[in-house]
């Protein structure tokens, strides 16, 4: 039992962390620094797990408690999510508002009596409405349900008919309250349906991509398309490091339906009880001044944290919003007006091709300086050659340049009638612009057809794994439990080595050499003896994992683990391999001939060379153990009820793990599927099958338990006794 100063602490840190979430994200006014924050946080967490019995599913530590979920269920919204209707223009504004008035105006039951402005009497050009004109925020929409004031559901908007449960994530954000406040006399609805924006804050998207570049990765082109990524994430704690954002700007269910009148008192109301709700919003009378409101708000919102594309206006009384009710797509009581994207034109001075994580090599456009959005721009997007022919962009061109989602640069156009005589047509790469290695072009067609030039292609990509501009994530990904198993080399580890000019770390093979740089190791931060004899160990042991691993551990661009143990099973060692033509390979059943291309091409390249030559040097066995272990095997392949099977495996089994039984049923020329489909032969399924032993029933796949599979394989395959 929790003594009583320990019960409340407990109550006085959630207090305090509650209220900080609300001054932060509500009222705007920070009344504390992240790291007391974080320092409160600790502290609330250590006394929660010493007195389990004061568990609190509300509790500020909770927000990104529990497993990791494995997918998004989908379920159906109480009220439909209706898009709003666009517009760019002033006239169009003001049909819509001279329609709401004709509308009401026709309407007998628009009185005073009932929340309405009009008589039957009353001219449209004499009447008034008030509107409301507030923010668009460029976000990813929620609806947040809480029922008795605590949030017990998330969904995306969806088609607006469904939407994805994403509800631990939700909780992961920290602006989103798990439990409302009451508000003063009113109290809390017994159920409410808070609808808003889920946003990525600019300053924090800016330096998410400025961390994505220096990994070599893509940067996102908006803070929508981040946000959007970050809610489809299966992880609520990978959620939580986002640092995403809420405002509300609307209600669904709302129980009772009298507890707010109107929008603007929605709004007021939202934030007394603990949700962020949008700002900058103003109640007008008169079209023309929601104009001047809009006007104002188009250059005050750069200043905004958030990317704003455009102010909705929408009628305030909520009993006169049902009166006019709305279409199939949208309310008729509402209208966004978009700002028109700013545009500007500049002279394009050179494009600068830039190699990300993943080898693609995106062209980056380098221009005069030019004042955009409030920032001055020098670079942009291309998106790709492909992109750039449609175009036909050259060095020397005058381009309009416009910020996708007001935050990221891109070139619109050329304007040809200004291209100067000695404009320079941009030529794709055909090498790798770091490290001179071997490119592939997608769609891989084009390669085939010789047709460089194409409009068609999408990416140009390095299939050198060892380039440079890659060669941090592939290190980490090398190493990882799946690939070589290396104990202790980790992303931290791989950043703290990379960081010693003295250590070479910029190859596979610097990996097995790391034991001629024991002294400078151990004096990383912390490293120490132990941990450094530890890593070395891991390494040596590394070196005998065998040919299937060390493909798959490479990021050979189309080869993962299934593709790695299809060439074990077919070659002695790595040399067989290099003497493999492509139509060799192609012929692996299963394999195919875009993925033999990039294989051999990248292996018979210098830089492909020259890594298997060092790794052969550092002591790397590249023999395959697949290939004794198939030939031995193939007794028992031919005699097994398995060979020529698809199959899928699901739950757990005490016998195997899942990649150890894998190999096993591949040994016996099975195929082993991730999906139950009408293709598939037999469902291997454990404890705590999940949905895949439902689907296989629905389609009469035979279902196998772990017993009766140790019954049929044959003896070869089985696991040895104590294992």
């Amino acid at each position: 039992m929790a003594n009583r100063s320990d019960k409340e602490r407990i109550e006085a840190l959630r207090s305090a962390l509650d209220s900080a979430n609300r001054a932060y994200y509500v009222d705007v006014k920070p009344v504390m620094a992240d790291s007391e924050y974080d320092r409160l946080l600790a502290e609330l967490a250590a006394l929660e797990a010493k007195h389990p019995e004061l568990a609190d599913p509300s509790s500020p530590t909770m927000r990104v408690g529990g497993e990791p979920v494995r997918g998004f269920r989908t379920v159906r919204h109480a009220l439909t999510l209706l898009s709003l209707s666009n517009t760019y223009s002033e006239a169009d504004l003001r049909d819509w508002h001279d329609r709401l008035l004709r509308a009401l105006r026709k309407q007998p039951t628009a009185t005073a009596r009932d929340g309405g402005l009009f008589s039957e009497s009353t001219a449209p050009s004499e009447a008034t409405i008030t509107l409301v004109v507030d923010p668009k925020i460029d976000g990813v929409s929620l609806s947040l349900r809480y029922e008795g004031g605590t949030l017990v559901q998330a969904l995306t908007r969806g088609d607006g008919e469904q939407g994805d449960d994403v509800t631990a994530n939700a909780r992961a954000i920290r602006a989103i309250p798990l439990r409302l406040r009451p508000a003063g006399g009113a109290g809390l609805p017994r159920v409410l349906e808070v609808r808003g924006e889920a946003y990525l804050p600019i300053e924090t998207f800016e330096q998410f991509n400025r961390e994505r570049e220096a990994a070599g990765e893509e940067p996102f082109m908006n803070p929508r398309n981040a946000t959007a990524g970050a809610l489809k994430q299966k992880n609520p704690a990978a959620v939580a490091k986002r640092n995403l954002a809420f405002l509300a700007h609307g209600a669904g269910v709302l129980e009772p339906p009298g507890f707010v009148s109107s929008y603007s008192q929605l709004l007021e109301t939202l934030a007394l009880l603990g949700v962020p709700a949008n700002r900058g919003w103003a109640r007008v009378d008169t079209i023309e001044r929601a104009l001047a409101v809009i006007h104002e708000y188009s250059q005050a919102r750069h200043s905004e944290p958030y990317a704003v594309d455009g102010m909705v206006v929408r009628v305030d009384d909520f009993a006169l919003q049902r009166q006019l009710g709305a279409t199939s797509k949208s309310p008729r009581w509402a209208i966004a007006y978009k700002f028109p994207a700013e545009r500007k034109q500049t002279t394009l001075i050179r494009v600068e091709p830039q190699v990300g994580k993943s080898g693609r090599i995106t062209p980056r456009a380098v221009m005069a300086p030019v004042v955009l959005a409030g920032t001055t721009v020098r670079h942009a997007s291309l998106f790709n050659y492909g992109e750039i022919r449609r175009k036909d962009v050259r060095e020397g061109d005058t381009v309009v340049v416009e910020k996708a989602g007001e935050i990221i640069p891109y070139v619109v156009e050329v304007v040809t009638e200004k291209r100067p005589k000695d404009a320079r047509p941009i030529k794709a790469p055909s090498v790798c612009p770091q490290c001179t290695g071997p490119i592939e072009v997608e769609p891989p067609d084009l390669e085939e057809r010789g047709d460089y030039g194409s409009l068609e292609e999408t990416c140009r990509r390095c299939i050198n794994p060892e380039c440079p501009a890659q060669m941090r994530e592939k290190l980490i990904w090398f190493a990882a439990r799946g690939q070589m198993d290396i104990a202790g080399l980790g992303e931290k580890t791989v950043d703290q080595i990379r960081s010693d000019a003295t250590i070479p770390f910029n190859r596979f093979a610097d990996i097995f050499t790391l034991k001629d740089h024991r002294e400078a190791l151990r004096t990383l931060d912390r490293m120490g003896e132990k941990k450094v004899d530890n890593l070395l160990k891991g390494i040596e042991e590394a070196k005998t994992r065998g040919m299937t691993r060390l493909l798959a551990g490479m990021g050979i661009r189309h080869i993962g683990s299934a593709n790695a143990r299809l060439l074990a099973r077919r070659y002695t060692d790595i040399d067989a391999l290099l003497q493999a033509s492509i139509d060799d390979v192609a012929a692996i059943d299963g394999f195919g001939p875009v993925r033999a291309r990039v294989l051999c091409e990248y292996l018979a390249s210098e830089a492909g060379r020259s890594t298997i030559a060092s790794l052969k040097s550092a002591g790397v066995v590249l023999a395959s153990r697949e290939f004794q272990e198939t030939n031995g095997a193939r007794a028992d392949a031919d005699q097994s009820a398995l060979a020529g099977k698809r199959i899928v495996l699901t739950g757990s089994l005490e016998s195997f793990a899942r990649e150890d039984l894998k190999v096993a049923l591949e040994r016996l020329d099975a195929h082993v599927a991730s999906a139950v489909s009408r293709k598939t032969d037999l469902l291997i399924a454990g404890e705590n099958p999940g949905s895949k032993l439902d689907k296989a029933r629905q389609l009469g796949v035979e279902v196998w338990d772990e017993e009766t599979l140790l019954e049929r394989l044959p003896a070869k395959a089985r696991p040895a006794a104590g294992s």
